[in-house]
């Protein structure tokens, strides 16, 4: 019962962050779908831990995914930055969301396959969905930072409406992609790394608390630049398990 009513409040979070959106309230918006997104990081886990996992909680899961990071991103998009702008505006947003409902449905589709080897079970197959939600709004993030630093004011209209719709269509092109990404599930961190692994989770977590909108601008930069270094380790691991 308590995934599920974790997984509820997550729905909620992703839905109340659309209706934020539609007040202009863009902060509040933001940071919903950020709270839906840890919210979907801990029921799983939850799940796990009590061993309560079931068919109905992983289905649960997968529509508040939709909801939370497929359907209230693109709607956030659309109302910040591209209503209005000309009749194709709403095209990438509908591609977004088009996406997410196949990347979350070929997940689902694969929970019934054969098991993966064993060097892929620590990768997703191309972008997860609440990653894919961070990734999409870095516009907004990046836009809130500059309203933060009074370079923008919260009153002018959303910048670069073009940047927003290349943003949608490359996270929608990563979400249904097979590129192998790391799941952190059972990462393991080399021993020389483990010191420069807390340290900067410390200034993460630092800089969250000082500069929230900066720091997960720079978590979005920061995951799409770890794409390439986990293609390259998902080859390794392959390589490694054929020889």
């Amino acid at each position: 019962m308590m995934p599920n009513l974790l997984t509820l409040l997550g729905l909620c979070a992703g839905l109340t962050s659309i209706r934020y959106a539609l007040d202009a309230r863009w902060q509040a918006a933001a940071l919903a779908v950020v709270v839906a997104a840890i919210i979907d990081g801990l029921d799983g886990r939850l799940a796990r831990l009590l061993k309560a996992t079931s068919r109905f909680g992983a289905e649960f899961d997968s529509l508040s995914d939709f909801c939370s990071f497929g359907v209230a991103p693109a709607m956030i998009l659309y109302i910040w930055s591209l209503h209005g702008t000309n009749r194709f505006a709403f095209m990438p947003c509908l591609m977004f969301t088009v996406c997410m409902a196949l990347r979350l449905a070929r997940f689902n589709a694969a929970l019934e396959t054969s098991p993966k080897p064993a060097y892929a079970q620590s990768f997703f197959t191309g972008v997860p969905a609440p990653a894919g939600a961070g990734v999409v709004l870095l516009p907004l993030f990046l836009w809130l930072e500059a309203v933060e630093q009074g370079w923008v004011r919260m009153a002018d209209a959303a910048l670069y409406p073009g940047f927003v719709a290349a943003m949608l269509v490359g996270t929608s092109l990563l979400l249904v992609s097979t590129l192998p990404v790391w799941s952190f599930k059972n990462f393991k961190v080399p021993a020389e790394y483990v010191l420069a692994l807390l340290l900067g989770t410390g200034f993460f977590a630092a800089l969250l608390v000082a500069d929230p909108w900066l720091a997960l601008a720079a978590a979005g930069l920061i995951y799409v630049l770890m794409l390439p270094f986990s293609v390259r380790s998902f080859r390794r691991l392959r390589a490694e398990a054929e020889e």
